[in-house]
């Protein structure tokens, strides 16, 4: 695998501010023709360093405002059942991310729901339904301050 130069680095920062931007825009930004940067784009999405396109939405306007942070300790740490917490909690679609952490909590996970009473739901029909689970806390998003995609290369 080829490291980035200066250039590759440009772009990516371009396109995650706007992945929709051309190859033809890049190009002007950068005073080079539309081919190299097209090429370039394709290298970095096949080495791997763009994973894929997506629109990012507004959680009000589709009616997902609250955002929780749930901590999840488990009550037994064996590989199985790691691994099925990790197999169910892909299906559950409320659950936007889900990281396994070292230390005193086994996972996070960011949830968003359309109210208070939805995410009682989520977990009282959904999430109580994975096994292991020992201990959940839950923490409300009161006010969105900083929230990206972008990584600072």
């Amino acid at each position: 695998m080829e490291l980035l130069d200066t250039t590759d680095t440009t772009i990516l920062r371009i396109l995650q501010k706007d992945s929709k931007k051309t190859a033809k825009e890049i190009a002007n930004t950068l005073n080079l023709t539309a081919s190299p940067v097209y090429e370039r784009i394709r290298r970095l999405e096949k080495q791997g360093f763009i994973k894929k396109y997506v629109a990012i939405l507004d959680k009000k306007l589709i009616d997902r405002s609250i955002t929780t942070i749930c901590q999840v300790s488990m009550r037994y740490h064996n590989e199985a059942f790691i691994e099925k917490f990790e197999e169910q909690i892909q299906s559950l679609e409320e659950v936007q991310e889900c990281y396994h952490m070292a230390g005193q909590v086994d996972f996070i996970l960011k949830i968003n729901t359309q109210s208070l009473e939805g995410y009682h739901n989520f977990v009282k029909y959904k999430l109580s339904k994975i096994e292991n689970i020992g201990v959940l806390n839950s923490t409300f998003v009161l006010k969105d301050i900083k929230q990206t995609s972008e990584f600072y290369i």
